[in-house]
Order: structure tokens, then sequence, then C-alpha cells
């Protein structure tokens, strides 16, 4: 059933690929309408989020919010799609760096880079930063139930010479990587809400206390990694500016989740500046006091 599933859907998949952007963006108006007006998709999730980061908005304010978001998503979905034909310039010209020889001075310390960012604006093509890396590229992403599909998205996030793996592969690659002194940049997106045995830090994150991944900061400490926060911007529809900012470059000697603190502030920052362009499907706030 997961082979026939994908027989009959990648086809069309492929045909949106190959549309040019003006179109690819009215597909993403008709599926905005079927997602948002006729399935309902994690509309409660969405509305429930917005409430709890938001309360000082009016309910009126917030559905605006809510309704630019699902346009968002949807696009990003369809720019996902995109990324299977689009071409290596079409693509720097949509997805570029502010300030890229901040990363490339990094490079030069010989010490492997974690490179933190959030669900937010186009993390889709972040992958394309693997052109302008002199590092492998690792990018740690949560595995698909269906095979097919789960090749099928490895294979277009790595068009740019990315390598993905999944989040049970990072820290056996990150171990193999160390042991074999091979410099490498982590792509690590830590934002989401972690599981409940592994709460091991609570902070504020839009002022609600919750949990919060500290994998990339423990990795950076072990391995002695530099630590860098992507900040990405929408400029407009499918154009998006990236700009680096150092978390650390002496990740050991920082005190412990003082790079998480740092992180989740700058992501809080994002979300005040533009909060539709954060993915407020996901149950962020699950655990909470």
């Amino acid at each position: 059933m997961q082979l026939l599933i994908y027989l009959i859907l990648y086809p069309l998949l492929w045909c949106i690929s190959i549309l040019p952007f003006s179109l690819l963006y009215l597909v993403s108006d008709f599926v905005y309408y079927i997602v948002y007006y006729l399935i309902g998709y994690r509309k409660k999730t969405v509305r429930e989020n917005l409430a709890l980061a938001l309360p000082h908005l009016s309910d009126q304010e917030r559905l605006v919010i809510e309704k630019k978001f699902f346009h968002h998503l949807c696009d990003i979905f369809l720019e996902m799609i995109k990324t299977m034909t689009i071409s290596e310039a079409e693509m720097r010209k949509r997805y570029s760096f502010t300030n890229l020889e901040i990363y490339s001075e990094l490079e030069k310390k010989g010490k492997s880079v974690a490179l933190m960012c959030a669900h937010y604006a186009s993390y889709e093509w972040l992958v394309s930063m693997n052109a302008y890396t002199k590092f492998e590229a690792y990018g740690i992403y949560k595995k698909i139930k269906n095979p097919y599909f789960d090749k099928l998205v490895r294979e277009i996030r790595s068009k740019f010479k990315a390598t993905l793996i999944t989040t049970k592969e990072t820290i056996p690659t990150i171990i193999k990587n160390s042991q074999i002194k091979k410099m490498a940049l982590y792509g690590f997106a830590s934002d989401q809400s972690p599981r409940a045995n592994a709460a091991y830090h609570w902070t504020h994150f839009m002022s609600i206390e919750t949990p919060v991944h500290t994998g990339a900061e423990m990795l950076a400490k072990r391995y002695n990694m530099n630590v860098l926060f992507l900040d990405t911007k929408k400029v407009k529809r499918g154009y998006y500016v990236s700009t680096f900012k150092i978390l650390s470059e002496n990740a050991s000697e920082v005190p412990n989740y003082d790079i998480t603190d740092q992180f989740i502030k700058l992501v809080e920052q994002q979300i005040y500046a533009a909060p539709e362009y954060y993915l407020w499907t996901h149950k962020r706030w699950k655990l909470r006091r």
C-alpha cells in the first residue's frame, strides 16, 4: 500500500516541481483553500498555540496570523517539492545569506560547527547552504514512516550535497567524525518540544515555562564545536535572506544551558517580528508549568 501511494503521488509531485514559480504559487493558493477551509488541518492546534504564545493579541489579530500562517505553510510545502528540479542559480537568487564570511571564518578555526535554527520561514531551503561550505554538511531530520517518501525527502533535501541523518543517527555520526578528526557542519532545528523523559532543562519560551531541546548545546560542548544561530527572514513570497549570529566559540567554557537559552531568545525575536512564519502546527507547549 505504501508503494502504491508513492507511485500514484510521485508523478504529480514531479509535475508540480517543474511549474514556474508564478503557477506554483497559484497551486499553493488552491492547496491553502483545501487545507484551511475544507480539511482544517491541525487548525485547533494552531489556534491553541497562538493563544498561548500571543495572549496580548485579540482573537481577530490572531485569526489574521493564523490564515497567513497556513498560506505560508502551503508555500513552503510547494517550495520543498520545487527543490526536486530547481537550479542552483535559481536557489541562490531566492535563498541568500548576508554574512557568509562569519561562517567561513569559523571553518578556518579547525572546529566543527553546530548550526542552530528554528522551524521558521524557509527551513527546507537551508539545504542550499552546502553549496557554500567546505565542511560536509549534515542535516538532522525525523524519519518518515513511509520508506518510499522518506527516500524521496532525503533525495530532495540532499540535492545540494547535504547529507541527511536521522535523529537516531546523529550521535553515532558525530562520534565517528570526531574519532577520524573530520570537521563537519551539523544543522539542528532545536525549537520543538522534547519528549517528557528528555526534559532536562526548562525555560521561558514565549513567556511559557516549558522544556527545550538541549542536544545541540551538549554535543557542541562535548565535541568542541563552534555554535551559530541562523536568523532567516522572508523578504517576499519565494525569497528568503539568512544571517549568521555566533552563539559561542568556546562552548565548553559556557555555563550549561546558556547557549540554549540564547537560542530560545533569538527564536522569540523572530516570532514576535513576524509570527505567521513560525511552524504552529506542532504541539510545542504540550509540556508546561
